[in-house]
């Protein structure tokens, strides 16, 4: 799901739904996209849209999930600096920092 879409557009709800509506809208759109309650000749279509809706609830339901989503979703939406992308793509690589009981000269190999 490479689009620029966020799951709550996926769903149809403000960010600031609570869990109860954001229930209503998954099993609003359950029951008109599922492929098992579409014409035949929009089953495929319907399968894609469907795991889309699916995938968007899954994530937003759930409150561990939804507040990773929506601190990434926070850092996708705003411009970065120079020094914010060099240390996002550092952190994002592991390398956030040496360690404080690493030393290196005492970690070369020789």
């Amino acid at each position: 799901m490479a689009s620029s879409v966020s799951l709550y557009e996926v769903l149809g709800v403000p960010v600031s739904a609570n869990g109860s509506e954001i229930k209503a809208a998954y099993r609003r759109l359950a029951r008109t996209w599922h492929p098992d309650v579409v014409s035949v000749n929009q089953k495929e279509m319907s399968a894609d849209r469907f795991m889309r809706i699916h995938a968007a609830y899954s994530t937003v339901s759930d409150p561990n999930q939804r507040a990773d989503y929506d601190r990434n979703l926070r850092r996708w939406n705003r411009p970065f600096t120079t020094m914010e992308a060099t240390a996002t793509a550092v952190a994002s690589y592991g390398f956030s920092s040496y360690g404080a009981n690493r030393n290196w000269e005492t970690d070369q190999c020789w």
